[in-house]
């Protein structure tokens, strides 16, 4: 086998193989004496079979499995013997031409082909102290325990249906009413709606739909406007104009609120104490989240600038092939165009090429990281991810655990977030951090200020 590096530029490096025909026959014959021990063919015994009988027979086929194999220890020769850390699979330069397959065959020509390697780029680490990450602390205070659990106690209210005449609904009462809304006079899917459950103040409607219902009658009918949100979900309906025919069908007042030991048990608690620990824990939870949320952006952020090196072509392309399909998806899903959102498709393009971009390089630097810290990922660790994952399809958790643990490119969108979040703990003791506290308002106020983008999570 002769190997020649043909081309060594930048993260690209092409090499020359060429199998001789010599070594192409050795092969064939080795693989063809190895079958005529176990051949049974017709008019002759057991082990009896010429060579030139089987290679009529059995040529072909055993000279294509004996130049796959031939590829395959190249492929290992090079990566090896250069050290190679490649990106992706290699891409073959193999001959098309029949002329050049036969030569092969008939071990009349030498056997030549071309493999093309893109490289991970090399740079280094260094250290860690020049980074300054900031992480905010919210404790939970009584009066925050409070509201949740005020707000739980609401939410589980009874109401007692008013049925005086006259009565009508107020804030606070829970109002069932049928509606139907219209865009210029014309109903609109999605807008109609069957002994629907409001309670007048929650805001849970498009603004100044409770509002208008407020002081309606048990039976009364009434056509109100509203205008729907600019940022609402359905693009079709964000920002217009509606009215909806709505009709009072019944009104139920909130009845007596009370926050005991009692309704702590309705939950599941043994008494009220321990609900009020369940909810500080989730409290706690929530804000270690947010915060989490916050640092790992800013340590995110420090590592794109600390690092510059070039990136492989084919990881870069097919980042953000992955990233543009998902944007068009969401985009048709909602029915959006590049006008709805104020941008055009090469901007679009030059942003998520941007994003693609930052997140190759943050798994490449991650990746090394980790790699020279010796971060693992356990299978242990991983089947408890795999599980969790499972729940999500109710009635479907064994199919969906055997397709991961079937294809092993599936099972790496479990293991890389598992390993990145690891790296990144791993980082927080290598940078300098320092503890802010806030107030839990103000941290969801910050973690709601992240950029859109805030979600450019490094590529696996």
């Amino acid at each position: 086998m002769q190997v020649t590096e043909t081309l060594s530029e930048g993260l690209k490096r092409e090499y020359k193989i060429v199998l001789p025909a010599g070594d192409l026959a050795a092969r064939l014959n080795g693989q063809l004496t190895e079958m005529k021990s176990k051949a049974r063919i017709n008019g002759f015994r057991p082990g009896k079979v010429p060579l030139s009988h089987l290679k009529r027979l059995y040529g072909r086929s055993v000279m294509l499995d004996v130049v796959q194999d031939a590829v395959y220890e190249a492929n290992q020769k090079i990566v090896e013997e250069n050290k190679l850390k490649i990106a992706g699979q290699p891409r073959f330069d193999l001959p098309t031409e029949q002329a050049e397959v036969e030569k092969a065959f008939e071990s009349s020509g030498d056997f030549s082909f071309g493999v093309t390697y893109e490289l991970l780029p090399k740079f280094e680490l260094g250290s860690f102290d020049d980074i300054e990450i900031e992480r905010l602390v919210a404790e939970v205070t009584e009066d925050e325990i409070d509201q949740i659990v005020g707000r739980l106690a609401d939410q589980n209210r009874n109401f007692v249906p008013k049925e005086a005449e006259g009565a009508t609904a107020e804030k606070g009462d829970k109002a069932t009413v049928d509606f139907i809304g219209k865009l210029d006079g014309v109903a609109f899917d999605g807008g109609a709606g069957t002994d629907v459950d409001v309670v007048i103040g929650s805001q849970s409607f498009i603004p100044g739909f409770e509002d208008q219902i407020t002081g309606m009658k048990a039976g009364e009918a009434k056509t109100i406007s509203c205008t729907f949100p600019e940022n609402y979900s359905a693009a079709q309906l964000a920002g217009k104009d509606a009215t909806f025919d709505v009709t009072m069908k019944s009104i139920a007042a909130p009845g007596e609120l009370k926050i005991d030991d009692d309704f702590a048990k309705s939950f599941g608690f043994e008494d009220l104490a321990g609900l009020r620990t369940s909810v500080r824990d989730r409290i706690n939870e929530e804000n270690a989240n947010a915060a989490r949320s916050k640092w790992k952006r800013a340590l995110l952020d420090a590592l794109d600038k600390k690092y510059a090196f070039d990136l492989p072509p084919g990881m870069l392309e097919r980042e953000f092939a992955t990233i543009w399909q998902q944007a068009e998806t969401e985009r048709q899903q909602a029915g959006r165009s590049f006008e709805d959102e104020k941008t055009t498709e090469e901007e679009a393009r030059a942003d998520y090429m941007r994003i693609a971009a930052r997140r190759v390089r943050l798994g490449l630097v991650l990746a090394e990281i980790g790699e020279k810290a010796g971060v693992t990922v356990s299978e242990e660790e991983v089947s408890r991810a795999l599980l969790e994952r499972t729940r999500n399809y109710p009635g479907q958790e064994k199919a969906i655990w055997d397709f991961y643990r079937k294809n092993p490119g599936a099972l790496n969108e479990i293991r890389a977030p598992l390993f990145e979040e690891k790296v990144v703990d791993y980082l927080m003791t290598q940078v300098k951090v320092a503890d802010k506290k806030v107030t839990r308002d103000d941290l969801v106020k910050m973690a709601a200020e992240e950029p859109e983008d805030a979600a450019e999570t490094p590529a696996s």
